[in-house]
């Protein structure tokens, strides 16, 4: 059966702590997890689908307990809002607020519903420290990279902030070549937050698909926050089919959702024979 890599989200961390801080640990029981949730898109036996999933989670934080840990989120709080300033504003909330970062942060929280705040307290803290650290940047990068060269797979799934690691992972280095390359949830395409910090950067305000990718699938749930917006083709070249879905009104980002969403179906079912 063809192998699959899959690049894995935001919020994951926990998968590391739960392995004894084993990022191998983390990887396997993710891939456990991943096979049950593609099964159910598939109609198919319980198998395994996924030969790995790149974890590269823990290279996001600091790793470090009590007060450490709290120096190093302090030291990094600037940025953090910075990005999440980005984010609201793609949403179209608060364009008009002109005061500090730190109390239109306060701000946008408690005025946001209750699926948004939550989601953007962990949404933003991971993405800012891939965007604006290029040493936890490549690490993420190396891990996905290696993943795909030990798997050789045909097949690369990445969902939230993974579809991010992986396009950087595969335009970094061409000889990384698979035939599909489908993206969930992605927020390549979100403005001021994402899609300008992209490496290579974006010409003329379009971005490509990577050279070693024959196929590129978008999948966005429509409510998703994330995926904002959803359609990657209005900023990118190369993406051979995009599907919006309707996953669930409250779990509109999880991976147990995407990877149970029969619109997988027709786009793997030729590699799964």
């Amino acid at each position: 059966m063809t192998a699959i890599v899959g690049v894995h989200g935001i919020g994951k961390y926990n998968y590391y702590l739960e392995a004894g801080r084993s990022a191998t640990g983390a990887a396997e029981a993710m891939r456990v997890k991943w096979d049950r949730y593609l099964q159910v898109a598939l109609g198919g036996e319980a198998r395994p689908y996924f030969s790995e999933v790149a974890y590269f989670s823990h290279h996001l934080h600091s790793g470090k307990d009590g007060d450490e840990e709290a120096r190093a989120a302090a030291a990094t709080e600037g940025q953090i809002q910075q990005v999440l300033v980005a984010w609201a504003k793609n949403l179209g909330v608060g364009e008009h607020v002109t005061g500090a970062l730190k109390s239109f942060t306060g701000w946008l929280l408690d005025r946001l519903d209750g699926r948004s705040a939550a989601f953007a307290k962990l949404f933003a803290p991971e993405v800012a420290a891939y965007l604006t650290d290029e040493g936890k940047r490549a690490k993420c990068r190396q891990e996905v990279a290696d993943a795909i060269r030990r798997n050789r797979p045909k097949v690369v799934i990445a969902h939230s902030l993974g579809s991010v690691v992986a396009y950087e992972t595969l335009w970094g280095d061409p000889s990384l070549r698979i035939d599909l390359l489908i993206t969930l949830g992605s927020p390549l395409g979100m403005r001021n937050v994402v899609f300008e910090r992209l490496l290579p950067a974006p010409i003329n305000g379009r971005g490509e698909r990577p050279p070693g990718v024959r196929r590129w699938v978008n999948i966005a749930d429509k409510d998703d926050i994330a995926a904002i917006p959803p359609n990657l083709a209005v900023s990118f070249t190369g993406i051979d089919a995009e599907e919006l879905v309707n996953l669930d009104w409250i779990d509109f980002h999880t991976a147990e959702k995407y990877l149970g969403c029969p619109a997988l179906d027709p786009h793997l079912r030729p590699f799964l024979a």
